[in-house]
């Protein structure tokens, strides 16, 4: 299945280091943290990507060009008349997509069988999944409510007794969701994600593998020390 990968945001969190660098240029382990993602799609067997570039993504674009050094087949979506929002990225990106495709943030990093993923949202028959962790206020603030196999609540500011969960960083979709999202301007992934919920249609699929992520320096150290997978080893030259 086709994947999007958000890379355009601006990353304020991580200053000085993007204000030269695009996030997901970052290095961890002495290689682009975007790299570590593509090895990790690719040892699943998802090759075919879409990255949705905006704040200095000409970097991404003159490392990367059209993936065959990764095994990849990359294309890019630019956005080119200001931030668009996570949603607005990939609505601008609707005419290099397939009908279905995976999801994924460019500061994340989740260790889940892909295909395993697909084979789920193609059953589920619903036109959207979320990978949702048991988190309970571990690792992050806990913000979904999973019922009866769908998510129930979802919200970064407001609280439910039951919340329990959070998002793991990957969703899938049927690119029709995307006619829910207004044609121009800025649009957020979380108003489509209410839209989803209010229309009962947003499958859960759990993992018990924790995300990691490099949207705060503590994160970012937190992959240093890792002990990782060979999957997240870089790539031969």
């Amino acid at each position: 299945m086709q994947t999007v990968i958000l890379a355009g945001g601006i990353a304020t969190r991580l200053r000085p280091l993007t204000l030269t660098l695009p996030k997901s240029m970052i290095l961890v382990r002495q290689k682009p943290f975007l790299e570590h993602q593509l090895a990790l799609l690719r040892a699943h067997g998802v090759t075919d990507i879409v990255l949705c570039v905006g704040h200095l993504g000409t970097l991404i674009a003159e490392y990367f060009g059209k993936g065959e050094k990764w095994g990849v087949s990359l294309s890019y979506s630019w956005e080119t008349n200001g931030l668009l929002g996570t949603g607005g990225a990939v609505r601008n990106a609707r005419a290099l997509l397939n009908e279905e495709f995976l999801l994924l943030y460019g500061d994340s990093y989740l260790r889940v069988d892909y295909q395993d993923v697909i084979r789920e949202f193609r059953k589920c028959g619903l036109p959207a999944m979320m990978v949702v962790y048991r988190n309970e206020d571990q690792w992050d603030r806990s913000n979904i409510v999973v019922r009866d196999g769908k998510i129930g609540f979802y919200s970064k500011k407001e609280r439910w007794p039951d919340t329990v969960y959070i998002d793991a960083g990957v969703s899938a979709f049927r690119k029709e969701v995307l006619d829910w999202l207004p044609p121009e301007g800025e649009a957020s992934l979380e108003g489509l994600i209410q839209m989803l919920i209010a229309r009962n249609c947003l499958h859960a699929y759990e993992t018990r593998q924790r995300f990691y992520e490099i949207g705060s320096f503590a994160g970012l150290e937190e992959l240093e020390r890792l002990d990782l997978p060979p999957s997240f080893q870089p790539l031969p030259d």
